[in-house]
């Protein structure tokens, strides 16, 4: 004999699951992205290490405020800040030995209204400073993969 209450009990079950789920979902699509760090250091070896990011930043740093797309959003920025936390950034998703504690991608951007246009403006600085420093378009490639996911932290307006 069957127990009357299986069916209601078993399909309360049911919809807790699926409330769950989809709070969980909710919850995923609201978590800022976090790049996963490499399982080697090929990547940061290929960027030259913690002088080669420098290096690369110093001149990213100053493209971004030659560009007329870019310098609006850094004209008034702590550049030494900026360019030490893309430093940290960048160490730590090329799988660097480097861990950067400062806020999320989303908490950094939220006061900016950066549009995709502005993003990928700054993605063409960012090849830009990467092949005048002479980077193998592979690395370029990997380093670029590991930051893309992140536009949907950054870009805050239509």
């Amino acid at each position: 004999m069957k127990n009357p209450l299986t069916r209601p009990l078993f399909a309360g079950v049911i919809a807790l699951a699926a409330a769950f789920a989809q709070v969980q979902a909710q919850t995923q699509t609201q978590m800022p992205y976090v790049p996963p760090v490499p399982a080697d250091d090929s990547l940061y070896r290929a960027f030259g290490g913690q002088p080669g990011l420098q290096r690369l930043m110093d001149d990213f740093i100053e493209r971004l405020l030659a560009d007329p797309r870019m310098k609006p959003f850094f004209a008034d920025a702590d550049l030494p800040h900026v360019k030490q936390e893309l430093v940290l950034q960048f160490c730590e998703v090329s799988g660097g030995p480097c861990r950067r504690n400062g806020p999320d991608m989303r908490q950094a951007h939220e006061a900016m209204d950066i549009g995709r246009a502005d993003f990928n403006a700054l993605v063409e600085v960012l090849q830009a400073s990467m092949a005048a420093q002479g980077i193998p378009f592979g690395a370029q490639n990997r380093l670029l993969a590991q930051l893309a996911p992140m536009h949907r932290d950054i870009v805050n307006k239509p």
